[in-house]
C-alpha cells in the first residue's frame, strides 16, 4: 500500500465514487456557477467564487455560515491535467483574496511543508468517475480539527450537483 506522504507524513485523503461521467465530475469540480452550489460544508453558502482555471490562475472562493459569518478561501492552480488531476494551493483569506493565517481566525490548521493540494478524477468504467482527494494537512490534525468531516460534507453536497447535471444529461 503507497502513503500519500510528503517527508512521510500521512496526508488527509477522501474518496468518492460516482455516478456519472468523468467530464461531468470535471465540470462540476471546477465551473465556478457549480463550485457556489457545493462549496463549504453542510448549512454553508457561498455567494462569491471566482475562478482563474488556468496554470497560475488564482480562485477566491467565499462560505457563509448559517449565522451570517464569512469564511474566505483562495489559492492557486500549479498543475491541470484536463479531466484528470488538478494540483493547487489553498489558504484562508480575506474577500480580496490576500492571505490571512489559519490562527488570525481561531482555526486550526496544520498544513505539510510542500505539499500542495492534489484531486484526481478516474474513469471507472460504466459512467462512473472515483474523485480523490488528497489535502496539504495531516490525516490525523484533519481529523481532530473537523476538516474531515468538512470535507465529507463539502463532498455529499458535490453528489447532489453532480446527480443532477448527470440527470439532465
Amino acid at each position: 500500500m503507497t502513503k500519500n506522504t510528503v517527508n512521510e507524513v500521512e496526508r488527509m485523503v477522501i474518496t468518492r465514487v460516482f455516478d456519472a461521467p468523468r467530464e461531468l465530475v470535471w465540470k462540476a469540480w471546477t465551473d465556478p456557477k457549480y463550485v457556489m452550489q457545493w462549496w463549504g460544508p453542510k448549512g454553508f453558502t457561498s455567494p462569491v467564487c471566482k475562478i482563474d482555471f488556468r496554470v497560475g490562475g488564482k480562485f477566491l472562493c467565499s462560505m457563509r455560515s448559517p449565522d451570517g459569518q464569512e469564511f474566505w478561501n483562495a489559492g492557486e492552480y500549479h498543475e491541470i491535467i484536463p479531466h484528470e488531476k488538478i494540483v493547487s494551493s489553498m489558504y484562508f483569506a480575506d474577500s480580496q483574496g490576500n492571505k490571512v493565517e489559519p490562527e488570525e481566525l481561531g482555526i486550526e490548521h496544520e498544513a505539510i511543508d510542500g505539499a500542495y493540494d492534489v484531486t484526481l478524477f478516474e474513469d471507472l468504467g460504466n459512467g462512473q468517475t472515483k474523485l480523490t482527494f488528497i489535502g496539504n494537512e495531516p490525516m490525523e490534525s484533519a481529523k481532530n480539527s473537523g476538516q474531515v468531516e468538512g470535507w465529507n460534507q463539502i463532498l455529499d453536497k458535490f453528489a447532489t450537483i453532480v446527480q443532477g447535471l448527470a440527470q439532465s444529461k
